[in-house]
Order: C-alpha cells, then structure tokens, then sequence
C-alpha cells in the first residue's frame, strides 16, 4: 500500500457532492414562529352535508399556492402525535430536542402549541436558548424570542437574561445591547451576561469589556465571582498585564481569592501574559486543588514551553489523587511527544486503554498518533492510526505530520490520497501540513494543486497556508510567487514577515533578508522568538558579529533567552563569528539547558577546529543526563570527520543505534562509510554499507 511517489503524483484534491443529510429542500417542517400563522378555532366546524364532495380549487398561479394545513404528523414526526400528550409531555420533548441540538424540530412544535393555544413554559424556553448559544443559530435564536414575546414571558427577568446572552453568543451585539437597555430593572446577573458576551464574542473587544465593567463599579452593581471571572479572560486575552494586577488586587481586598474558578483564571492570565512565577505563586497557594486548577497550570507550562515543569506538575497531580481527564490528557501528549519521553508515553497510553472511554475519544486518539511519531515510533503510531475503529480528517493530518516528521515524505503525500479514498475532506489544517512536505520534495506541481484547492474552499487568507504557500514556491525556486503573495496582502503578520524573510534566505539574499527585518522593525509589528532566530542564523551566515550583539541584546530584552531554539541560535550565532569564547560564556549563563544548547556549543567548538573539547563537550552533556538527539549525533560524526577520529566516529553510531535505540539516518551511515574509507578500513565501511540498506528497507516497511 505505500509505495514511492513519482514526480508527476496527483493528489486528486476536490470538493464533496453536498451532503443529503443536510439539503435545503427538507419539507418536514413547514411552518416558523416568523410564518403566519393558522386561525385558532374556537368551536366545532359545521360537518358537511351527505353525499356531497369538497372540490380544492387549483390556483393560477402554482408558485403563490397557500400553504398546506399544519397537521400534527408534520410538527411531530419523531414521537406520537401531540393530541395524545399533555402539556407537561409536550414540554419535555420540546426540551429533548433543543438538548440533540434540533432546533427546526422543536420549532415546530412550538408553532403546532401556538395554533392550539397551548402555553409553554419558562424551563423550556431556557433550553432552547441553550440549544441556541451551543449551535450560534441566530436564524433560530430569533425565532424563540418571537415565541417568548408570544407566550408573554418578555419581561421574564430570568429569560431575558438569557437572550442577553444568546443574542451574544450569535454573534448579533446590537439585539443584545437593544434588549439589555430596554430592562426596567439591570441586577448583576443581566450586566454579567453583557459582559460574558462580550468577552466570547472575541474579535479584540477588550476595550468595550473594560467599559462595561467600569460603568458597573460605577452604578454600584454587586460584582460577583462570574463578573471576575468574565473581566479577568478579557485580560488574559488581550495581555492586559497592568489591569490584572489591579483586579487581584482587588479580589485580595473583597476576600473572594478563596473561588477556585478566580485562581483559575488569575494563573491563565499570568501564564498569557508571560508571568510563569506569578501564575506559579498563585496555584501554590491554593489549598484545596481541583482538576480544573491543575489544568491551568499544566496548560500555563505547556504554551510557555516549559515542558519539563509541565510533566512535573502532572507528577504532582497524580501524587495528590488528582487523575488526569481527557482535556489533559490532549496537554500533555504533545508535550511528551516534544521531549521524546517514550516511556512515559507509553505509560500513558496503557493508562488511556485502562479508561476505555477515553480510548474512543477522537482527539485522544490523534494526540498519541502525534506522540508516538515525534518521539520516532511510527510503528506504535501507525498501529494507533488502523487500530481505531472510528478515524476522521484530524487522525489522518496527524499520521501525515508523523510521516513527514520521520523523514517518510512520501509517504505523506500519499497519505492525502488515502485521506479522500476514505471519504474524508483535506481541512486547512491538513492543507497546512502537506505544503511544507510539498516544500521539502520541491514538488511544484503538487503544491500548486493545494494552492488551488485552498483558493476553491475559500481557506486564503489564512496566515498559516499563505506562510507555507511563500515558502514551498521560495524552496521550488519561484521567489517571485512568493513576493506576490507577501505584496498581496493588506494585513501581515510576524508570522507572514518571517516567512518573506525564510524565503530570501532560502535563495541566499541574506542582505535582503536583512532588509526585510528592519522593514518589520519600522512597522507596528515586533519581531518573536521565532524570528529572533531566523535572524541570528542570518547574522551567524553573514557573519555580522555587530548586528548579532544588536539582536542578541533584544533577546535578552525581551526575556527570549529561556527559549531553547532562540538561546541555540544565539550560541551558534557567535561560534560562526569566530567568537568561542563568547559562546561559552553565553551557555554556561543558560538556566535551562537541552539538547539544542548542547549541541549549538558542540557545534561552534567544532566550527572554529576546537575538535577535542567539542568531544568533551559531548561527554559532558551525557553525563549530566541530557539525552543527545539525531541533530546533536550528525554533528559530533561530522566533527569526527573533519578531525579523522574514526574509531570515535564508529563508537559515537553504536552508541546512537544500541544505547539510545535510535535509528540511524543515510546521512549518519555516510559519514561513517566516508570516514573508513578513507582510512583504508573498506571491509568495516562494506558492513556498514549493508547495515544501511537494511536499515532503509525497515524504514520503508
């Protein structure tokens, strides 16, 4: 079934026939709360005379018929028919509707209950418009709100409180806002669906959060914990650092810091806005831990990139009683697969096999496809991937990002094609995914047949794609498509400048690269940690020792230093000019260190011929319990090559493949075989040349 993919391999991406599920022209139910409605009969119909037939005159025109009577078959299709229920029953299926989210149907009903003049009652509106906030329906949110207004129960406090919300929740702000200032009477519930509004409502509004919740503290309006909890994610979205700190301020002063929800969203807060010892002081200080707090903390950790203190933190839970749920388990797999923790992963499989109701969960399934192949198990991946029942477009991108992960690129671009046999449509996840692949095989063909799918199911501008797309034309050597598409857009992004500036570099304009990052320096954009890097590579190429030291400085401004990828950068950066010395100094500084600042410092040491103390550099890191990865094991052979230790160099791959129980890459073999050759030792470089074609043909199995 995998085979190799030739050059000229379609990936057949198209879109779907509609669903016939889902068509437009359903009939079941005629009638909406906007419809006229029929006249309600007060007495019995005259029955007609005997032998005598009723004729019903055809229209002149078909398009303008009237619409059909209303029958209870129509308005309750599922269940038995209406006349057989009382009020009460009717209710409780109204109720189970809007609970399956069937909105449509549950309006028929209502509009079946409205001819009879049968009343409905508070309860079951409230669940409508729960039905209406999950599904976003502002269609049929309106629609409920014409039933209230029928059914009198407009000026329900409890109700109209709801529809605050509601109207939010969809999206609509001037309903929300109409209905919210036409209450007589505002209490802190009516303000506090205002407010969440809002804040859900996203879209940056943290300016119109914060003037809600000044003009509150001005009325006198009792603020609770919601209202705090409200404000507090408005900051933490919008990094608002200064104005949380005077909100815990104040939750200090009116004793509500004892809510576990409010802790909660103080730490979500700190970790946001990039304050890990404040988020950390304040979960040490809670007493009684929930899972939900100990979520925060995990999460907190895990965005910062702090993956060991996440995992330390999941140690702790556990210790203390507290099992992990499905939400963290989906935290924690992806940061197992960054650091390679095989075994833990595997412990935590067992552990979701255990709770086989997890096992089921989609997500958790794609989280441990994802595991297992960053940590270089495709095996137990794939063996995931076919093992479950149920597989959707999310479990496919997963297995397509673990094979182009694993170096099995080829396989990932079949894997698309897999993908749409099965039935299941490329989202803009997965085409994010295959253009980077599309990137590496400097497949141009097939990156343009992604571009084109991308533009049909209207997935541009999404910064993600376009960053890929300016990449994958930079790499198959069309610059200009990738210029275009940058001088395309009237909204950029840091994400979008890096990308200008990977493509450059790609094509070896590093001036221009260079030129790119000061253009972005001008504009309102600043550059991250992943740009931070990009230019310090550039610096180290170009070997401009002034600018390095300018971004360095900005690093350490911007407390980039604790990134391992950035403080990698740095360290080489100042290896490539010449200055060792400097390198070291800016290592041994490091707190953390990982496997990218040991092998950044064994790589400047072997960059300026200090081949001897780059080996004890390599000793070193070992036995400081730092585990080497294929990057920092292609380095030391290389350093072995160039310094003609040969017997290190056979050692250094014994090493990787038994001790560590890696799997040697061609370029690690060719070294290798390189290096004996050219010693004369041709019967040590014959075996290694077979233990690399076995070891090729494994990888392709």
């Amino acid at each position: 079934m995998e085979g190799t993919v030739s050059g000229t391999l379609p990936l057949h991406l198209h879109s779907f026939v509609p669903n016939p599920f889902t068509n437009n022209n359903h009939k079941v139910f005629r009638t909406r709360a906007s419809t006229k409605l029929l006249p309600i009969q007060t007495h019995e119909p005259p029955s007609p005379p005997p032998n005598t037939q009723r004729y019903k005159t055809q229209p002149k025109y078909p398009a303008k018929k009237p619409p059909e009577p209303f029958t209870t078959k129509e308005s309750f299709p599922d269940s038995l028919p209406l006349h057989t229920k009382n009020p009460r029953a009717i209710y409780k299926d109204v109720q189970r509707f809007a609970r399956q989210n069937k909105l449509k149907q549950a309006l028929a009903i209502l509009d079946y209950m409205d001819q009879q003049g049968i009343p409905v009652n508070p309860t079951t509106f409230s669940s409508l418009i729960t039905a209406c906030v999950r599904t976003k329906s502002l269609t049929e949110a309106r629609q409920v709100h014409t039933h209230i207004r029928i059914n009198g129960l407009e000026n329900n406090e409890f109700l109209r409180t709801k529809l605050v919300n509601m109207y939010m929740a969809c999206g609509s702000v001037e309903d929300a806002q109409k209905l919210f200032d036409e209450c007589s009477t505002k209490n802190v519930y009516s303000w506090n669906a205002l407010l969440r509004g809002t804040v859900i409502s996203g879209k940056r509004r943290y300016a119109d959060v914060l003037s809600i919740y000044t003009e509150m503290r001005e009325l006198g309006v009792g603020l609770n914990v919601y209202t705090f909890s409200n404000v507090i994610k408005s900051y933490a979205g919008a990094s608002a650092l200064w104005q949380g700190l005077k909100t815990h301020a104040l939750l200090i002063k009116n004793g509500l810091l004892d809510s576990s929800i409010l802790r909660t969203t103080l730490i979500d807060l700190y970790f946001k806005c990039g304050k890990v010892k404040l988020a950390r002081r304040v979960f040490e200080e809670t007493d009684e831990r929930d899972i939900v707090l100990c979520g925060a903390i995990i999460s907190g950790f895990a965005h910062n990139r702090l993956q060991r203190e996440a995992l330390e933190y999941v140690r702790r839970m556990v210790e203390e009683g507290i099992w992990p749920n499905s939400v963290i388990l989906t935290i924690i797999l992806p940061v197992i697969g960054e650091v390679c923790a095989h075994k833990l992963g595997r412990e935590v499989h067992a552990y979701v096999m255990k709770r086989k109701n997890y096992l089921r969960q989609i997500f958790i399934q794609s989280a441990l496809i994802d595991m297992y192949c960053k940590c270089g198990d495709m095996g137990s991946g794939r063996r995931v991937f076919y093992g479950s029942r149920e597989r959707n477009t999310i479990c496919w991108t997963a297995l397509m990002s673990g094979y182009a992960s694993n170096g099995r690129l080829e396989q990932a671009m079949r894997s698309i094609i897999w993908m749409q046999q099965e039935g299941f449509r490329p989202d803009v996840v997965t085409v994010a995914t295959i253009l980077p692949i599309c990137s590496e095989l400097r497949v141009l063909k097939q990156g343009k047949e992604v571009h084109a799918y991308a533009l049909k199911n209207w997935f541009l501008p999404n910064v993600s794609i376009v960053s890929s797309l300016m990449v994958m034309y930079s790499k198959c050597g069309i610059l200009e498509y990738s210029l275009k598409l940058f001088n395309g857009l009237e909204q950029r992004n840091v994400i979008l400048w890096t990308a200008m500036i990977d493509s450059y570099t790609e094509h070896g304009y590093l001036n221009e690269a260079l030129c790119v990052f000061r253009s972005m320096q001008l504009s309102r954009h600043r550059p991250d940690s992943v740009t931070m890097s990009r230019i310090l590579s550039v610096c180290g190429q170009v070997k401009l020792l002034k600018l390095g030291k300018e971004v360095h400085a900005q690093v350490l401004k911007k407390n980039f230093d604790n990134i391992h990828f950035v403080s990698a950068e740095v360290v080489k950066m100042y290896g490539n000019c010449g200055v060792v010395d400097k390198a070291k100094l800016v290592f041994d500084a490091l707190q953390i260190k990982g496997s990218m600042t040991w092998t950044a410092i064994i790589e400047a040491y072997g960059y300026n011929n200090r081949f001897q103390d780059a080996m004890d550099l390599f000793d070193r890191m070992r036995t400081a319990g730092f585990t080497p990865n294929h990057f920092t094991f292609e380095v030391v052979l290389s350093i072995c090559d160039q310094a003609g230790l040969v017997d290190d160099a056979c050692q250094i791959l014994n090493l990787m493949c038994r001790s560590y129980k890696m799997k040697a890459s061609e370029n690690h073999y060719s070294v290798v075989i390189r290096l004996l050759t050219r010693f004369g030792r041709l019967e040590e470089a014959q075996r290694f040349v077979q233990m690399s074609s076995s070891s090729l043909q494994q990888r392709e199995n």
